[in-house]
């Protein structure tokens, strides 16, 4: 989907704001409410807007933790790929997870209470997972960023 720069103006107001009112947006970006919420309707057709979501803090709700956690499958067969992501999108922990080229299968960022936590999720979850043959995990001591907007510039078209 080629994207302009009033599309780009709406997409970089939105990652600031999910909450903008359309007539906000709209006088914003310099268009009329009803064409800005086509151009709205148009780029969650297309997939550039996949969602609106409130951004948490898992600290205040009492997750301090952040393990990173890198899994090794026994193999990368179709079956074995396709068991493991399901079962790892069954556990309410995982926060991210990516398939990954290099040494480990997957990358995954896990929330937890504490250590304590992290060992039930580790038993409970990762250990039980399918296919799942080698587990590394590392504790983050300080988040340093975590976007959630991409810097978006007019220049795309």
């Amino acid at each position: 989907m080629a994207l302009d720069r009033i599309d780009i103006a709406i997409l970089d107001t939105l990652q600031k704001d999910g909450r903008i009112s359309n007539a906000a947006l709209a006088e914003k970006v310099g268009l009329s409410q009803s064409a800005c919420s086509r151009r709205l309707d148009n780029l969650e057709r297309g997939g550039v807007i996949r969602g609106y979501h409130a951004q948490l803090s898992n600290g205040a709700l009492g997750h301090t933790m952040t393990a990173i956690v890198h899994i090794s499958l026994s193999g990368q067969f179709e079956r074995s790929l396709s068991e493991f992501e399901a079962a790892v999108k069954r556990c309410p922990n995982v926060l991210s997870c990516h398939l990954m080229s290099g040494e480990y299968d997957y990358i995954l960022r896990i929330a937890a209470k504490d250590l304590a936590d992290y060992e039930r999720i580790h038993k409970e979850w990762l250990s039980a997972m399918p296919h799942v043959t080698k587990i590394n995990s590392s504790f983050a001591l300080r988040e340093v960023v975590d976007r959630t907007a991409l810097g978006l510039k007019p220049e795309i078209a």
